[in-house]
């Protein structure tokens, strides 16, 4: 739909009974994220929050809590979408077939972005930092933040719309050391568009300008969080999603979105950082205090009636899931037609999306003996760990798809038991030490610090995975062994203290294990064993050993081996692969919810209140 705003995009949904009104009156410390959290759990609607307290304005979240909501927001442009995605990738398809094209040139058309001329109305009103909707999600949370925030800068080399950059970066508004009302933080990864536009500042010594939009047609969100193709602009595309031309503005020589519902100018300065954070995240871990970009406010615009749209994050699956799922809906063509041989690549949301990839490769090599082995999907591999986002996975598991073509990577359990079925332990794994990971991965050894692995597996099967451990005795400080599914166990080890002292244990669990059946070497029956806290709650579900295993370990200091060796610093073994997902002391505190707030969330879903039925 071709929506203005963010309330005709709420009307809609309303109408058409995708929203809830909360009316009694919420804080935004804490209670309105908790709220929205309990919702969503119960694949709730859509909320818009009416009665703030103290604060004079609106907010709605959960707009994209359902994949079927977000099509339904999207229903008149998707599929010419698609289409323009795919000839972004073979733009002679539509002189192949111009008929079946004719209808993507009005869409194309929308992407043109518009610049107003007469008035922009979210430059009506002028407010402050502290007036703004002040939500805090999480009780260990440094301040309040903006959490669906599109951030907008051009290179300064370069200015102009057609080559800003638009991205969805955190935006801490409250807390810590920031001067009330002329001081916000922004956190990104230097590697971002938005980077690279403050490094060419830096360079002319510059303030970079900045404008953050919140609010507006939800196709400007969407394409703030799109990995686009090289060279497609993000307003462009939310123009062409939205069936609808972004209209802007320039004042004080910033950026100023039209039809955003509030937009907040300033300008980050070379070398200027403060402390930012904490802030639970998406990885259900909060990520720490760190020096980060400073902006300096400039102003603060807002529309009349402004609604305040955000979100919540925290361990998988969240809102952010379902908009995943929209966003591979809309590329999943994409990545594979840039990486030659790739077929399929999955970000597993239940580890928190960078952890852990999946991929399918082709594996046409012609071997010069009869061993099939894996070969161009490691070339493949490399490519993937060298893309975009992509390249923030720690983990990276990759079959050839000629082996099984009917498998996905979508499917987690079968991929996983395709791949353990396969995996020779002496040859297939390969890592990348003392490289980068995601910023708000703490599994590593320092902030964007740690390493990387990628398993692949190529050829017929060379074992039937168990699915039982029988009498497996263990060593002290090792119990409870549970299978979590064919082909891996989880064991409850002794708490982490230090590094030192796990190597010792966990030398002391190999030598035991490695003349024990059904673990004995080459053909053990459970290749896979994970080492963590409690392997009752690994065991108990697929996400749930998921979340542990990638998000708790570090491929380099973490992954062990039975009967291991180094050959040509090579390193393999024998017997099963173990991973130490137990909680380390570097790592960063899982997120709890507050009792407290929790009651209030209770009252809300009683008789006669806003949530009855709902939660």
């Amino acid at each position: 739909m071709g929506y203005k705003s963010t309330e005709e995009c709420i009307a809609d949904l309303e109408k058409n009974g995708h929203l809830v009104r909360i009316k009694e009156e919420v804080s935004a410390e804490l209670e309105m994220a908790a709220i929205h959290l309990r919702v969503f759990e119960n694949n709730g609607p859509a909320i818009l929050f009416e009665n703030i307290k103290g604060c004079k304005f609106r907010a709605v979240s959960n707009l994209y809590g359902d994949t079927n909501r977000s099509k339904f927001i999207f229903r008149d442009t998707l599929e010419k979408i698609k289409t323009l995605i795919d000839l972004k990738n073979d733009p002679l398809e539509a002189l192949r077939h111009p008929f079946k094209y004719a209808n993507v040139g009005l869409t194309a058309f929308s992407a043109l972005p518009k610049k107003s001329r007469f008035g922009n109305p979210v430059m009506q009103n002028q407010t402050t930092i502290s007036e703004l909707p002040q939500v805090k999600c999480w009780p260990g949370d440094g301040g309040a933040f903006v959490t669906l925030p599109l951030v907008y800068t051009e290179d300064i080399d370069k200015p102009g719309v057609m080559n800003s950059n638009l991205g969805m970066y955190r935006i801490q508004l409250s807390g810590n050391e920031y001067v009330k009302d002329k001081e916000i933080g922004l956190h990104y990864q230097l590697h971002r568009g938005i980077g690279v536009h403050q490094t060419k500042s830096n360079k002319k010594g510059k303030p970079l300008k900045v404008s953050i939009f919140v609010g507006g047609p939800p196709s400007l969100t969407l394409g703030a969080v799109m990995p686009l193709p090289e060279g497609m602009s993000e307003l462009t595309f939310a123009g062409a999603l939205g069936n609808r031309r972004i209209r802007y503005s320039y004042e004080d020589d910033f950026c100023i979105a039209s039809d955003a519902d509030f937009v907040i100018t300033g300008e980050v300065y070379p070398d200027e950082n403060k402390p930012e954070g904490p802030f639970g995240d998406h990885l259900g871990y909060y990520s720490l205090k760190h020096d980060f970009p400073l902006m300096r406010v400039h102003k603060v615009y807002h529309r009349n009636n402004a609604i305040w749209p955000f979100t919540v994050v925290g361990r998988p699956p969240q809102e952010d899931t379902a908009f995943g799922n929209l966003i591979h809906e809309l590329t999943g063509n994409a990545i594979p037609k840039e990486i030659p041989g790739l077929k399929d690549v999955h970000a597993v949301d239940a580890s928190g999306v960078h952890p852990l990839l999946l991929a399918i490769g082709s594996e046409r090599y012609t071997p010069y003996s009869s061993e099939r082995r894996p070969q161009e999907i490691l070339t493949i591999a490399n490519h993937i760990l060298g893309s975009g986002q992509l390249s923030l996975a720690k983990y990276l598991f990759i079959i050839a798809g000629e082996d099984n073509p009917q498998l996905t990577t979508h499917d987690v359990a079968d991929f996983f038991k395709h791949v353990l079925e396969r995996i020779d332990l002496t040859r297939d794994l390969h890592f990348y030490t003392r490289t980068t990971i995601d910023t708000l991965d703490y599994s590593g050894t320092g902030l964007n610090s740690g390493s990387k692995v990628v398993i692949a597996a190529a050829g017929k099967k060379i074992r039937e995975l168990g699915t039982e451990t029988g009498d497996l005795n263990l060593p002290d400080g090792f119990r409870n062994p549970k299978v979590v599914m064919p082909g891996i166990l989880a064991i409850t080890a002794d708490k982490y203290v230090t590094e030192e002292g796990a190597g010792k244990e966990i030398s002391g669990l190999t030598s035991h294990l490695l003349h024990l059946p059904p673990l004995h070497p080459p053909t053990s029956n459970l290749p896979l064993i994970i080492l963590c806290d409690d392997s009752d709650f690994v065991s108990q579900s697929l996400n749930n050993f998921l979340w542990v295993t990638f998000t708790r370990s570090n491929p380099s200091h973490d992954i062990h081996g039975v009967d291991s060796f180094t050959e040509n610093k090579h390193w393999g073994c024998r017997g099963p692969l173990i991973i130490d997902a137990r909680i380390k002391p570097h790592h960063a505190p899982p997120l709890i919810k507050d009792p407290a707030i929790e009651k209030k969330v209770d009252a809300l879903g009683e008789k006669g209140k806003s949530l009855y039925k709902i939660i």
